[in-house]
């Protein structure tokens, strides 16, 4: 059900302004100063902080994830990346054209975030080294796959491309299973930032609910036995598939909706 008290909502939505401004600030005075498990530190503490004023709760199991793990991820919404970091502070792997954006895009880059241009082969090699670098030094690094969001109903086809650089690096590769859900026990499609819907529709959207769960499921790692980037992306492809198209209540808003699974599982 939505939040009945309008006040509710938009004493939220300043406080996330407030949360933007500060993290900024901290961003630009602070940051200098920080060693790197300050910074994550610091960056865990305001995605706790976002997920309160939100009135999300995040249900993590990450059993599975080891020191320098490559996360492979479904993608709902921008606030996967603040879910995981508030139970796992984490370098992401995002398209270049996020670099762009005004603000969040300078926020993303002082954040350990590493754009991908698409397309460029000889870019792609030295991304490539230095994801294998960060998960060499321990780091955790998510990927999102898909290569875009959904509304957490469907899975996209894998590239994957994008999960060479822990096979390369013999990393372990960790599947998680993202989703998000009602009080009542429904799926929520609050989060979901997908189609034409907008930043600012979606930060609303998530603000009118009372309360919302994020359950972060980690499976069994893969990619310790010299299987090559396509088979381990069909595994994760599966497992994650397993958790969040599991057979369940229609989410609220959306009735009737039978949940999809690409048919092309892997892109190259």
């Amino acid at each position: 059900m939505k939040n009945n008290n309008p006040l509710v909502r938009t004493l939220r939505l300043i406080r996330v302004g407030l949360l933007i401004l500060s993290g900024t600030a901290t961003v630009v005075f602070l940051f200098h100063f920080l060693n790197d498990l300050q910074r994550a530190r610091q960056k865990q503490r305001w995605s706790k902080t976002l997920l309160l004023i939100l009135g999300i709760q995040a249900d993590a199991n990450l059993g599975h994830v080891r020191p320098g793990s490559l996360i492979v991820a479904n993608h709902i919404s921008w606030l996967d990346i603040f879910v995981i970091n508030a139970v796992l502070p984490c370098a992401f792997v995002s398209k270049a054209e996020v670099r762009h954006w005004p603000l969040i895009g300078w926020l993303a880059a002082v954040n350990e975030t590493v754009f991908l241009r698409r397309g460029s082969h000889g870019h792609a090699s030295l991304i490539n080294r230095e994801i294998a670098q960060k998960l060499n030094q321990g780091k955790h690094v998510v990927v999102f796959p898909e290569g875009t969001t959904t509304d957490g109903l469907r899975l996209l086809s894998f590239h994957a491309a994008l999960i060479q650089p822990a096979l390369a690096a013999g990393r372990p590769v960790v599947p998680l299973a993202i989703s998000y859900w009602e009080p009542g026990g429904k799926r929520s499609l609050a989060p979901r930032y997908d189609g034409q819907i907008s930043f600012g529709e979606c930060l609303k959207s998530i603000a009118a609910r009372p309360h919302l769960k994020a359950r972060l499921q980690s499976l069994p790692a893969l990619g310790l036995h010299s299987e090559d980037r396509r088979t381990v992306a069909q595994a994760a492809h599966a497992a994650i598939a397993e958790v969040i198209l599991s057979p369940g209540e229609a989410p609220l808003g959306l009735t009737n909706r039978t949940p999809e699974i690409s048919q092309e599982l892997v892109a190259a």
